[in-house]
């Protein structure tokens, strides 16, 4: 197929449901099993429809995998062929991605890109031999389904691994009762739609969040320092393994032995904090791949990203608390020896206020005040204009609200919300620098060639894009050889954090930690931040985009194109 002819099918299809079609129509009153299933072996067959999910004593609609939300748990084996067959049910196309799996391109599943899609009444069989062992996830690639339910949890045992003591995974995401079209609407008629986390004129006069002077200035800027999760509780609803916390997951335990938590970020849009009061978590792998253990009280997850923590909880029950960034709401599950048991679950902590420093300007040693303020008015000057020499590859316009003067590298940051400002002293919150992986990357070459790449977007408009470009402007792919060594630098121009999925590959943070750097295949770019990985080029067309569901679907998304060297 040529350039352009291809360029033409992935802007279609992979834009094909950003807001102006809705996907979730009159679902039918079939309702969905809220506990999934577990399959395996060399034959799988998943089937897609419409249905509807049990939540807040009522039923939302969905797109369900073999009737449940969400999908059956497919246990595979590291190195074992699989085939697993794809049937559709739905009156649109669909397609299944296997995040962070090593797989031919061909069989990715990104529709327009790596293949054509499932269409209505169609089937596809995925024929693969798992190359990695691990904790992952599949989804949708489709319209807004996976928005609409249609994720699942993956788990590859290591080949001729033993069993292991007691695990549970435990599915993290978000549903709600409101159509993602409409969700999506309402975004692009008002951006702060959902946040009613702003600040009052109450807590100016109580002396909370930031003094006046720094309101005005923020004011004056058209920034809003609690804009935090553009859709938030006030729509979702937050789920622990397909449950809300009125009727929360429990996991089971003997008292005395230690148990693995998979944990797996399946949010379309809402970042977790994690955390089980009271009960250290031990951190050995992210992203399915194992780390040096490092003890923390509580981790930040962005959607796309998978954790492994292994806790040795004491007689009872403990509370899984997992709070949305912005701390609109919570997903609960339970740790307990026996069914019935409750641990008391805390309210939600005080929510967040951004910094300067999320605005990509690191004014450290420089005297900037508790609220942020310094020459606001200059700094937001500075924001307005783009130094030439910042940014050159950037197109400014309507759809770039700023350029980030001074982004730092913030991989030993704890995430939003998490600094000693919110969180009380001795509480160990996990930061990248602390991942290390325990033996030798397996290509420990340096980097060939950098490539910077921007992250982009203005809130006021609800626009999101790459270096100045939504996927639907970039008519060029981003271009590597196989095999070579490249890094990459993003840079996050926004006030949202934004994790970055790099489809069929692995990449090496560069984190202080040389050959031993840890491996992710997603990456969360704080706000005014930088992070930078190296990675080995894998042949193939590769989606490159970031994991927040509607900036992907609204255009923050590349080709990364690898062809022979």
């Amino acid at each position: 197929m040529n350039s352009a002819k291809m360029a033409g099918l992935r802007r279609r299809e992979l834009l094909a449901g950003a807001g102006v079609v809705a996907l979730v129509s009159a679902l039918p009153a079939r309702a969905a099993n809220v506990t999934y299933g577990e399959l395996g072996g060399e034959e799988i067959v998943l089937t897609i429809a419409r249905g509807t999910v049990a939540m807040k004593g009522g039923r939302a609609q969905a797109v369900t995998i073999n009737g449940t939300v969400p999908g059956p748990l497919l246990r595979l084996r590291e190195g074992r062929r699989v085939r697993i067959t794809v049937r559709n049910t739905l009156d649109e196309p669909t397609s299944i991605h296997w995040h962070g799996l090593l797989v031919p391109f061909q069989m990715d599943g990104v529709p327009g890109l790596s293949f054509p899609g499932i269409g209505p009444g169609e089937s596809f069989t995925y024929d693969f031999v798992p190359r990695q062992s691990g904790t992952y996830w599949y989804h949708s690639h489709s319209g807004l389904q996976e928005f609409s339910g249609m994720y699942g949890p993956l788990v590859i045992e290591p080949a001729g691994g033993a069993a292991q003591g007691r695990e549970h995974v435990v599915v993290l995401s978000d549903h709600s009762f409101v159509a993602p079209a409409r969700i999506l609407r309402n975004l692009k008629l008002d951006p702060g739609y959902y946040n009613r986390n702003r600040q009052t004129l109450g807590g100016l006069l109580a002396g909370k969040d930031q003094p006046a002077a720094d309101r005005l200035e923020w004011a004056r800027m058209r920034m809003d320092p609690t804009d935090i999760a553009d859709v938030t509780g006030r729509v979702l609803t937050y789920l622990v393994n397909g449950r809300d916390p009125d009727a929360p997951w429990t996991g089971l335990y003997t008292p005395g032995e230690a148990v693995t938590l998979r944990l797996i970020n399946a949010g379309a849009m809402t970042i977790f904090n994690v955390r089980i009061p009271g009960l250290p978590l031990q951190v050995v792998a992210m992203d399915g791949q194992p780390v040096v253990p490092v003890d923390v009280d509580e981790l930040q997850l962005s959607p796309g990203e998978t954790c492994d923590v292994v806790i040795r909880p004491g007689d009872g029950a403990h509370a899984l608390v997992c709070e949305s960034v912005d701390r609109s709401g919570m997903a609960v599950g339970m740790i307990a020896p026996r069914e019935g048991l409750r641990a008391p679950v805390p309210a939600l902590r005080q929510r967040p206020i951004l910094t300067m420093r999320d605005m990509g300007m690191d004014m450290g040693g420089t005297g900037m005040s508790h609220g942020g303020g310094m020459d606001m008015a200059a700094m937001g000057h500075s924001m307005a204009m783009r130094d030439g020499n910042n940014a050159p590859q950037v197109r400014l316009g309507p759809g770039v609200e700023m350029i980030a003067p001074m982004p730092v590298d913030r991989t030993g940051d704890p995430g939003l919300g998490l600094d000693a400002r919110y969180v009380p002293a001795g509480h160990r919150v996990l930061t990248y620098r602390d991942l290390v992986s325990p033996v030798p990357n397996p290509d420990v070459r340096p980097a060939e060639r950098e490539i910077e790449v921007h992250l982009t977007g203005s809130m006021d408009r609800y626009m999101w894009s790459m270096d100045g470009k939504t996927m639907s402007e970039a008519h060029e792919p981003i271009p590597l050889r196989n095999g070579e060594r490249v890094r990459f630098t993003l840079v996050n121009d926004t006030m949202m954090a934004h994790p970055i999925h790099l489809h069929g590959h692995y990449f090496e943070l560069v984190t202080g930690h040389g050959e031993r750097s840890p491996r992710k295949h997603t990456v969360s770019v704080l706000p005014g931040g930088k992070v930078s990985f190296d990675t080995t080029a894998e042949a193939g067309d590769w989606a490159f985009h970031c994991h927040m569901f509607l900036h992907m679907a609204m255009g923050m998304m590349r080709v990364v194109q690898v062809r022979p060297a």
